[in-house]
């Protein structure tokens, strides 16, 4: 099992299904264009940021359950980034420290679970997708959606950055499994053809030196 991760708007749920098409598997899409709090967290985020991550976090478990249960599939976000938004919202005073406390003992739980729900407890490789600010706030104005754009809501410029400015810290302390990083500012997988080859030449040989292709 492949998990990905990255900001918003790096690429992810394109790479996953090219990687699922690629190893002819499937591909598990974060719950994003149907999901019902995300409209109301970017309208009133000190009130819903608690919601979304719960919302967030239980639609993760029950994918991460189903990839588990089964070889060869491909989520286009990990369960173990939900940690970094949700401390994020809380230092912006968009969680009490109640809800953080109940939020971190939720995911504890949930993560002693994995192994009772599912065959392994971990991915076999996390593909992490670094993006520039510049290059992710291109990605963000394709794909349209209006509660994701600054120029509708000012206070997202300062959001993202402060965001942005946490992976690499993130992917650092990130153990679960093994990990690697791809630029998406070098290799634009969606648009390229030869940068998608190389995207997936990257990560086959590193699933194939860890004998999983």
């Amino acid at each position: 099992m492949i998990v990905l991760s990255g900001m918003i708007g790096a690429g992810k749920s394109s790479l996953a299904t090219i990687l699922s098409e690629h190893l002819g598997t499937q591909a598990f899409y974060e719950q994003v264009d149907d999901n019902p709090v995300l409209p109301l967290f970017y309208a009133d985020p000190k009130k819903y940021a608690f919601l979304l991550q719960i919302y967030f976090l239980n639609k993760r478990f029950e994918s991460i359950k189903l990839a588990l249960s089964d070889d060869n599939n491909v989520l286009d976000r990990s369960i173990y980034e939900d940690s970094l938004f949700f401390h994020m919202n809380a230092d912006m005073g968009r969680a009490t420290s109640q809800e953080v406390q109940v939020y971190d003992e939720l995911l504890d739980n949930m993560m002693q679970e994995l192994p009772y729900a599912a065959y392994k407890k971990a991915p076999d490789l996390l593909v992490h997708l670094d993006i520039s600010y510049e290059r992710m706030m291109d990605h963000i104005k394709k794909r349209g959606r209006s509660y994701e754009q600054p120029e509708n809501d000012p206070t997202l410029v300062d959001y993202y950055k402060n965001l942005l400015s946490r992976y690499d810290q993130w992917y650092e302390d990130y153990h679960y499994s093994p990990k690697m990083r791809i630029s998406c500012d070098e290799l634009d997988f969606v648009e390229d053809e030869a940068s998608r080859q190389k995207v997936l030449e990257l990560i086959d040989a590193n699933l194939a030196k860890r004998n999983l292709l």
